[in-house]
């Protein structure tokens, strides 16, 4: 199929509202609906041709607004900084319930359960949270979007203002127009790569000339109170796209057949019933999902397991001013694992995710992975935020006062990083209080310098009945002595991920092993801490 490619630019908050959220508030979805790409496509189409209705009878028309295996347009998300679009987390991928992304440490490893069924023993796994991610350099990269939080009043329409609210004692009924609500919109600045797949080149190339007939555009809701103004950017056209970027080729040898939702789908049973129910082992007849992909890959399956969550959706018709019927949905991310098949074939796979499954694909509904992911697990990066727009420093002072700023950032840090390793080891072994205070003491006196050798001329030096002491005492399994001499020689060996642990401010990067910190032995004193620290908890628990 021909591919139209573009981004959109928020410049303005976005609220395209989704079902999350109280009565009060609006949510908007975490990406641009497909739905509502096409409602401004049928928009601009109409405002070309001076019509104010769409004749449903037009074949033009069907085939670019309403035919699902003519014309797909696809939820515009996140895109990444690489320029790559973005896509869900899929429910399979699990952590460790501890392991979050901090100031220090922007990675987390992460266990794809759809692969290795069985998680470490000392691992308690917890679901990822729904974002977005796609892989960068070969790392697998998180995406968040930015969202804003607007509290509006409900304002009389005739008066411009809010009126008081009454309770009618008798119907019990407010009247007046004083509410408070709250919009949570995306927010201005982001911006998110769109798709509209076209059967024929024809179809592409007028699409193609609505979206360039003006950059500019507005979607979603409240435009009239500073909402949805976006930019279109970077439109192309292109024979060969591929939603996940792995050619059906590379993905037939497989240990599972693996079907993983790009975007929420939408089946019913045979009864016409809304179904969200995941394939299982159990199941005595096949699901709507399992009998859709049986149907089209005209085989039968037989499902192991599901990694899935349902979800309800919704939408606004402008044309009845009117909001559309909630539905139950299976949510994007869901991953739904059957034994192999051996006899699928790549145009088969390719097939199936061009066209997608289920009702409302002409919306971005439907979209699916076969056979996509294969890494058992793997670290997640958080996504760095670009520094672009880097602010000037015009003078001397300016310069002195953002390097005092980022030397006490990176001080934060380093004390972040002290704490959680000071939290997390322990001395154990018999050991006096006479010792771990005469280590104390003299790592004390070399924190002034950072002369760690001090502590080694110490370690060196010590009487025999001392010694054997600390060789019976360890760190985490690690000998005491072996331990201490090894921070010592290698200062910082015991902070992880050091490379991340980087601070810019107003231009100026400051790392643990820049220049600066290399003159003030910086890592040399706060190993000095860490050895300090140790002794102390380990005299205060003795007590």
């Amino acid at each position: 199929m021909k591919a139209i490619i573009f981004s959109l630019h928020t410049q303005q908050p976005l609220l395209a509202t989704s079902f999350q959220g109280d009565p009060n508030s609006d949510v908007s979805y975490s990406f641009i609906p497909g739905s509502m790409i096409r409602g401004a496509m049928i928009g601009r189409y109409m405002k070309q041709r001076q019509i104010s209705n769409l004749d449903l009878n037009n074949d033009e028309v069907k085939r670019l607004f309403f035919d699902s295996s003519k014309t797909q347009y696809l939820n515009a998300y996140l895109l990444s900084h690489e320029g790559k679009r973005t896509l869900p987390i899929p429910y399979s991928w699990h952590k460790h319930k501890d392991d979050e992304f901090s100031e220090v440490s922007d990675s987390i490893l992460v266990y794809d359960c759809a692969q290795k069924y069985e998680i470490p023993e000392d691992v308690e796994p917890k679901k990822l949270e729904k974002q977005f991610w796609c892989l960068e350099e070969q790392e697998y990269t998180l995406y968040t979007i930015s969202r804003r939080i607007n509290i509006h009043n409900q304002r009389d329409r005739q008066k411009g203002r809010s009126t008081q609210t009454k309770i009618n004692e008798i119907t019990k009924q407010s009247k007046g127009e004083g509410k408070i609500f709250r919009y949570e919109a995306i927010d201005a600045g982001q911006k998110f790569q769109a798709v509209i797949l076209c059967s024929n080149d024809a179809d592409a190339q007028m699409i193609s000339n609505l979206l360039n007939s003006s950059l500019n555009i507005w979607m979603g809701g409240s435009q009239s109170a500073g909402y949805g103004h976006i930019k279109i950017e970077s439109l192309k056209l292109t024979s060969n796209w591929n939603e996940i970027d792995i050619s059906a080729s590379d993905r037939i040898e497989n240990d599972n057949f693996t079907v993983t939702l790009l975007s929420d789908l939408i089946l019913r049973d045979e009864w016409g019933q809304y179904s969200v129910i995941p394939p299982s082992h159990t199941n005595k007849t096949p699901v709507p999902l399992t009998q859709e992909l049986e149907k089209a890959l005209n085989t039968k399956l037989k499902p192991k397991c599901s990694y899935a969550s349902s979800n309800i959706v919704g939408g606004f018709n402008k044309k009845w001013g009117l909001p559309l019927p909630q539905i139950p949905v299976l949510s994007a991310g869901s991953v739904f694992v059957f034994e192999n098949i051996d006899d699928i074939t790549p145009e088969q796979i390719q097939q199936l995710e061009n066209q997608g499954i289920g009702e409302r694909r002409n919306e971005g509904f439907g979209r699916i992975a076969i056979n996509w992911l294969t890494e058992e697990y793997f670290h997640l990066r958080k996504s760095q935020q670009k520094q672009s727009d880097k602010p000037a420093l015009e003078n001397e002072i300016s310069f002195n006062l953002a390097h005092k700023m980022a030397e006490r950032l990176l001080s934060q840090k380093l004390e972040q990083v002290l704490l959680k390793e000071i939290g997390r080891l322990k001395i154990e072994g018999n050991i006096s209080n006479n010792q771990l205070s005469r280590i104390q003491l003299v790592a004390r006196q070399a924190l002034s310098t950072g002369d760690c050798n001090m502590v080694l001329s110490l370690l060196d030096n010590l009487p025999t009945n001392a010694k054997k002491q600390l060789d019976k005492a360890s760190i985490n399994n690690i000998l005491l002595r072996k331990q201490i001499e090894e921070w010592l020689k290698n200062p910082g060996v015991w902070i992880p991920n050091q490379h991340y642990l980087t601070v810019t401010v107003a231009g100026i990067e400051r790392k643990i092993t820049d220049e600066i910190a290399r003159e003030n032995k910086l890592l040399e004193k706060y190993t000095l801490q860490l050895v300090m620290a140790l002794a102390k908890k380990a005299i205060k628990e003795k007590k």
